[in-house]
């Protein structure tokens, strides 16, 4: 029904029981020292919230950076490209054995500094990648203690799947912190050691002698520390009571057994359901040269599409919410980001703006009336709320497109979503996504959209 392992590495991360791997991964290229490069000065950050979220998307963001072998595509959506390449570097794929030269160029940002330091952190990206080109994004950050982190890996991605393999990559620490699919997270947080500051790099690569290049037209990162919690504090019906969003509808149990080579089909595949209801919602879906390579007798196509071109090779699942978001920007003027928000409150103010989410949550069945099952991790799409404040959802765990709508208690809804720790049916300590969610939007919205995306702290 749903896709548990998300949930699996929060436990882990939650309760800080993860052994450190002792290996991180080869940078793709040189860096200089963390400490010399200049602070960033715009972020994204609430007052009194312990989430922060910044992002690179101007010209002016890319000229802040540092280039090699890249050039800052101008027009109506800046981004990064590939110039002249820094040099070729050989990548083995993991998951085909394929090994192949690639042109590359780096681009890295400047040192953004987190005003509350971070337990974790997750960053989200959007990129064009034609055929024969993809990207890779990495993370190095510094500690409260002054000392810094290695260069992360935190995922290898293409829009498609003929060149390299999307992939996560595995056995990532130094003792202090690790990676987990999407997640860089400090191993024990009791010691008070945080993350203070980061900064992120992308690789841009090409097929030797071609002129194509990726486009990154958007950088960001999630930086959080939120509070070990049970229940967290109830808020009242606000500025969304009343408003409902027309979203498609789709549901992942049409898809039971079909393509199991993506994470055994559609019982595991709430999250690109899920992003596919928002980016029809935005008016864009696949075309039917797209959608060629799916049986034809097969409902929704357009679902099994968005299963396979959120694929993690590594984590063998479509839950990986960077590769969700980063989906959804290979659409036409699309964007989308990963952040964690601070209550219902917040998500009213983007729904009554018309901008729904996709939010990350898990629980028992007796904790959410009306939804009829437990998971361990579980993606729903919020598009509104009732009068009385309570949670409109189309909820991809249900057996059709026609029962995908549902209403949830607010209060309900609220703590399984925004809490870090529950109890299972058995009564152990498991973990919570503390307000995760997904947000996709077009590059270009409306004032009124803009301010919305501000006041939860998307710039």
């Amino acid at each position: 029904m749903t896709d548990s392992r998300p949930a699996t590495r929060r436990t882990v991360l939650a309760a800080a029981i993860a052994t450190a791997a002792t290996a991180a991964v080869a940078s793709s290229a040189a860096a200089s020292p963390l400490s010399a490069a200049p602070a960033a000065s715009r972020g994204g950050s609430r007052d009194g919230s312990s989430v922060d979220y910044h992002g690179w998307t101007s010209a002016a963001d890319w000229r802040s950076g540092t280039g090699q072998g890249t050039r800052v595509a101008a027009g109506r959506r800046p981004g990064v490209a590939i110039a002249a390449p820094a040099g070729t570097t050989d990548y083995t794929d993991p998951h085909t054995r394929r090994t192949a030269t690639w042109e590359y160029a780096v681009w890295t940002s400047p040192v953004h500094r987190l005003p509350v330091p971070a337990s974790e952190l997750v960053a989200s990206w959007n990129a064009h990648t034609p055929a024969g080109t993809w990207i890779r994004i990495e993370m190095r950050g510094t500690y409260t203690d002054g000392t810094d982190t290695p260069w992360y890996t935190l995922g290898v991605w293409a829009a498609g799947d003929q060149d390299v393999r999307r992939t996560s990559v595995d056995d990532q620490g130094d003792g202090k912190s690790s990676v987990w699919t999407d997640t860089f997270a400090v191993d024990d947080t009791s010691t008070g050691l945080r993350l203070a500051s980061y900064r992120l790099r992308a690789t841009l690569h090409r097929a030797p002698g071609t002129d194509a290049t990726p486009t990154l037209w958007r950088l960001g990162a999630m930086g959080s520390d939120v509070p070990d919690r049970f229940e967290v504090p109830a808020t009242a019906p606000g500025v969304a009571a009343g408003v409902e969003l027309d979203v498609p509808r789709y549901s992942q149990n049409t898809h039971i057994g079909q393509y199991p080579e993506y994470d055994n089909g559609g019982e595991a595949w709430c999250s690109p359901t899920s992003s596919q209801m928002i980016i029809e919602y935005w008016g864009r879906k696949p075309t039917a040269e797209d959608l060629a390579w799916v049986n034809p007798e097969y409902a929704d196509p357009q679902v099994c599409h968005a299963a396979r071109f959120t694929y993690d090779y590594q984590y063998s699942g479509c839950g990986n919410w960077p590769f969700n978001t980063a989906y959804a920007a290979t659409y036409r003027d699309m964007q989308g980001i990963v952040t964690r928000l601070d209550s219902l409150a917040d998500a009213e103010r983007l729904i009554r703006a018309g901008i729904p989410l996709i939010t990350s949550q898990s629980f028992m069945a007796s904790e959410l009336d009306g939804a009829g099952y437990g998971t361990s991790g579980h993606l729903m799409t919020v598009i509104g709320f009732t009068e009385d404040g309570d949670v409109i959802a189309n909820d991809p765990a249900s057996p059709s497109n026609e029962a995908v709508r549902h209403v949830y208690k607010r209060r309900q809804f609220e703590n399984i979503w925004l809490r870090t720790k529950r109890y299972d049916a058995n009564g152990r300590v498991r973990s919570g996504t503390g307000g995760v969610c997904y947000v996709l939007f077009p590059a270009h919205v409306s004032p009124g959209q803009r301010r919305a995306l501000a006041s939860v702290g998307i710039c």
